[in-house]
Parts: structure tokens; sequence; C-alpha cells
């Protein structure tokens, strides 16, 4: 699993890079979800045209995932910043390009069995925020 998780970090990287800080970029096992995990993903600038949003994410995943890899991710989720299990996560964890592993919590009712952030982060500067969809 640690190795699918650098790739997610990578994945990170490039998309905060590319297109501005982001507050969530989780991968989140729910409870009832059998071996296949969610992609949670929430920025200051997903609001711009989530279409093009999502097809953005998920070429990046495609390109850094294996097939194999691929199939244990059962989807991507966008999330708005006002999003009341936004702001559950991020009053519980902390992190920035890193990664932090929870087991057995409940966020806002969304039973989560395994989670591994990468990013939870409330406050972004506005010099980390990119107005570009692009």
């Amino acid at each position: 699993m640690k190795e699918i998780i650098e790739k997610f970090l990578k994945i990170e990287q490039e998309i905060s890079s590319e297109k501005g800080a982001l507050y969530l970029f989780a991968l989140f096992l729910r409870e009832n979800a059998i071996d296949v995990s969610d992609l949670l993903v929430a920025a200051p600038w997903i609001h711009n045209n989530k279409a093009e949003i999502l097809k953005y994410v998920v070429g990046k995943v495609q390109k850094a995932l294996t097939p194999k890899e691929l199939v244990q991710l059962s989807r991507i989720v966008l999330i708005e910043k006002d999003n009341p299990i936004l702001k559950d996560i991020q009053s519980t964890v902390h992190t920035k390009q890193g990664f932090v592993e929870i087991t057995d919590s409940n966020f806002s009712g969304l039973a989560i069995k395994h989670a591994y952030l990468i990013t939870s982060q409330r406050n972004i500067n506005d010099t980390d925020e990119k107005s570009s969809v692009n």
C-alpha cells in the first residue's frame, strides 16, 4: 500500500503545483466498501468547472497508476469547501503533502474503515491559489 500512497502523494503535488493548493486530498476506505477506496479532493478552485476538474484529476490518476492499482479506486469525489464532512476532517487532521493514516473513524456520519490523508488543511494563502482551470 505504501507504493500506491507514494503515487498519490506525487499526484497531489502535481495538481497543487499546476492548479493551486488543496484543502483535502485523501483516500478513504468506507466501512461498507470491499477493498476499494474513494479519492476525496477539495480545493478553492473546484467550483469553477467541476466536469473539467474531474476530467483533469482522472487523467492524473490514470497516468500514475497501473491497471491493477486503478481497480482499487472506487471513485473520485470532488468536495465543496462548505461541506460538513470536509470541515470535520480538517478539524481532526492537519497535513500538507505528507500523509496521515487513520482507522475506524466517523466524519459527519461518514463511517471510515481506513484512510490515508495526504493533504488536509483549512487555511490556504491567496498566493497558494491559482484561478486557472487548465
